[in-house]
């Protein structure tokens, strides 16, 4: 297997997710891929589509799903602060596969599941009742939003662009997740458009659910 130029430089990502959205479970997963094929290292943010979606007209369903969401992304924050930002991965795997895969509810025996399986105190998952963590939500959410603008939604990618620079896109939105060496393909060409003075948007509509398989 061959690799572009300067594709074995050590790269980072940065990648924002909220724990409730599909579509930011299928990039993250495809992330994961790519790191047993590129050297490239996953820093872990937490956005919000509560926060992202304060104050819009929505249809009741969605306005409902919202306010659901707001649990998880706090109980991430709580283990951020309380285990250090290196436990965001781990549980948001847990919290992913199990709200994903197996299609379980969003509630808080689910979370404090999750957090057992992360190997973090289930006492955690009080933090989805309390407004407690969220001025440090609303500022994760910030940094990540600030950097690709606010008519996105989740998942947000950041990497070093041509100058040095992060470079912050929407997606890559993807179904089914990308195995192997398309995978690693698709990693190549974010690095590429990111590199590239100007590049902005390349978009189509989406007409397949996610798929998790």
């Amino acid at each position: 297997m061959t690799t572009p130029a300067g594709a074995a430089e050590r790269k980072t990502a940065d990648f924002w997710f909220d724990p409730a959205c599909p579509w930011a479970w299928m990039t993250s997963r495809w992330l994961i891929e790519v790191q047993q094929l590129r050297p490239v290292d996953v820093n872990w943010h937490v956005m919000s589509l509560s926060v992202l979606n304060e104050g819009r007209d929505l249809p009741a369903q969605y306005r409902e799903l919202l306010a659901n969401a707001w649990g998880a992304v706090r109980v991430c924050i709580a283990a951020a602060q309380q285990h250090g930002d290196e436990v965001l991965g781990r549980l948001y795997t847990e919290l992913g596969t199990r709200f994903h895969n197996q299609g379980l509810p969003q509630d808080r025996a689910t979370v404090e599941a999750a957090l057992a399986a992360a190997g973090l105190p289930v006492e955690l998952a009080q933090a989805a009742d309390t407004d407690a963590y969220d001025e440090a939500l609303r500022l994760s959410h910030k940094e990540g939003i600030t950097l690709v603008g606010e008519d996105v939604g989740t998942p947000v990618i950041a990497v070093e662009g041509a100058d040095g620079a992060r470079v912050a896109f929407f997606g890559p939105v993807v179904t089914p997740i990308p195995r192997g060496e398309a995978a690693a393909r698709l990693w190549d060409g974010t690095l590429l458009v990111a590199s590239t003075p100007g590049f902005y948007e390349i978009k189509r509509t989406r007409t397949a659910s996610p798929s998790f398989d």
